[in-house]
């Protein structure tokens, strides 16, 4: 599915954009020295103060037991690392060379504490592959797209031990499945915090502007926080970022050519807002969504911005691309673990999104916001916390949606109920802007998927766990429990 792209200098187009910071071959021989990824280009304020870097280490055939295998000895049951002394890191995470390949197996890391050199037992990285953008979208089909992991925040570490076990199949060799081809290991530094002052320092580079211009008028450029404001403010917020407008078509609509010469084609102004228009067709599934605009918004809630939380703007690819509107909020657990603490979730975070783009190939962090286990709500993809902002959350049903994700696993684990607050907070407000009912339904139609087909009209509650949209675990089956209190939490905010 298509959306359609403003650029940081002000243009809107539909062509495919390349990621020129990703120039590391992924076809390297078995042991090379670990590579350092870094910011490209020019080095501004933001990157100066949080410089992080991401490492990428190919995996080898191991043979049973976790010792390296010999060359020429056949299938290799698996693939991993040997214990290996590297610079420290944070977060860990494996990709491989096709985004379409599925990683059928049993993925573990053990890593040694810098804070004590203890070396930690071996645990799981989730080999789901569905948080990513879909595949016939400009972001899919851009070629920079690799399989991956989920990333597993494993704290301040300096060594590693890798091993990744096919799944096994009854009637194959006694190897099982093929592994994917090219598989490595990402070792992401976050970096330091961004140093605490009176006022930020102001913007300096082009990425960086667009990005902090993309929150005006909400707030200056440069603020680190979006404050929380009651319903009139929020009731005010549509009118000066131009959120809800128009019911007009999808973006990804073939009818509708993605040409910026098009009169069909919604323009777009200075730094992204699209400007008011009316097309034919495309109106909400809800029928009071746009009648509902503007009368059931919840007050909005503080929100770190990109700025407050560190991001590295030189690593994301330029401009911003939006949808039509928003009708769906899908909740996401980050599958990342759930060894961090309150202060760490910005260098959380700040992992997240270097693995999302530098790792994994993506524009930009995938999730449109983010929530730590206190509660505290960040902006995820840049292009304005009020806009309808096109993410890449679930696989097929990133248009016209918005995807939230709470750091940390919650399969066997309760989320804290400043957690659950958080979403409903969030929702209240966000779906408000565009009218939605958090307590209704939706009907979105498929990008593709394990679910549904492509072009599968399908009728979602409006805030749905992300495996309403995709065949998966996610997010954990004690926080999809918990989506019920979200829905209701939401619905009061807005104040029906």
């Amino acid at each position: 599915m298509r959306g359609f792209l403003v650029s940081s200098t002000v243009t809107a187009c539909a062509a495919a954009l390349t990621l020129p910071f990703l120039a590391t071959s992924y076809g390297a021989a078995p042991s090379p020295a670990p590579e350092a990824r870094g910011s490209k280009g020019h080095v501004s304020a933001a990157s100066r103060a949080i410089p992080g870097s991401t490492r990428s280490l190919p995996l080898i055939p191991l043979a049973a037991g976790g010792r390296a295998r010999a060359h020429g000895g056949g299938p290799a049951p698996e693939q991993g690392l040997l214990e290996r002394e590297v610079k420290p890191f944070s977060l860990v995470g494996i990709v491989w060379d096709d985004a379409s390949a599925e990683l059928r197996g049993l993925a573990q890391v053990r890593t040694r504490a810098v804070s004590n050199g203890d070396w930690s037992k071996w645990q799981d990285v989730q080999t789901h592959d569905d948080d990513r953008p879909d595949l016939d979208s400009a972001e899919g089909r851009g070629g920079r797209l690799r399989g991956s992991t989920a990333p597993l925040w494993v704290g301040a570490s300096d060594a590693i031990q890798v091993r990744v076990r096919p799944e096994a199949v009854a009637d194959r060799t006694p190897e099982g499945r093929a592994l994917p081809a090219g598989m490595r290991l990402e070792l992401v530094d976050p970096g330091d915090d961004p140093v605490r002052t009176r006022a930020a320092a102001p913007p300096d580079t082009e990425e960086e502007i667009a990005s902090s211009a993309a929150n005006a008028p909400l707030v200056p450029l440069g603020a680190t926080e979006i404050p929380a404001a009651g319903k009139a403010a929020s009731v005010a917020d549509i009118a000066a970022t131009g959120a809800g407008r128009g019911g007009g078509h999808r973006a990804d609509d073939p009818e509708y050519p993605m040409d910026p010469d098009d009169a069909s084609v919604p323009r777009v102004s200075e730094y992204g807002d699209p400007v008011d228009a009316t097309y034919p067709g495309d109106l909400d599934d809800t029928d009071q969504t746009m009648a509902d605009t503007g009368r059931y918004v919840g007050p909005r809630p503080r929100i770190v911005t990109r700025v407050g939380w560190g991001a590295d703007e030189s690593l994301r690819e330029k401009g911003f691309v939006y949808t039509n509107t928003v009708r769906a909020a899908f909740v996401h657990h980050s599958a990342s673990g759930n060894r961090y603490t309150c202060a760490q979730s910005a260098s959380v975070i700040r992992s997240i999104y270097r693995y999302h783009v530098v790792s994994s190939g993506w524009r930009d962090l995938g999730y449109n916001f983010l929530i730590d286990k206190c509660g505290k709500i960040y902006e995820g993809r840049a292009g304005g916390v009020a806009k309808a902002v096109m993410g890449a959350h679930t696989l097929g049903f990133n248009t016209n949606s918005m995807g939230i994700a709470v750091l940390g696993t919650f399969d066997k684990s309760s989320p804290p109920t400043a957690a659950v607050n958080a979403v409903g907070a969030i929702t209240a407000w966000k779906l408000g802007l565009f009218g939605a009912n958090p307590r209704g339904t939706t009907t979105l139609v498929s990008g593709g998927g394990n679910l549904f087909k492509k072009g599968t009209s399908v009728k979602l509650k409006v805030i749905s766990g992300h495996r309403d949209g995709y065949a998966t675990e996610c997010p954990g089956d004690r926080l999809y429990s918990r989506l019920g209190t979200a829905r209701s939490t939401a619905a009061r905010l807005q104040g029906r």
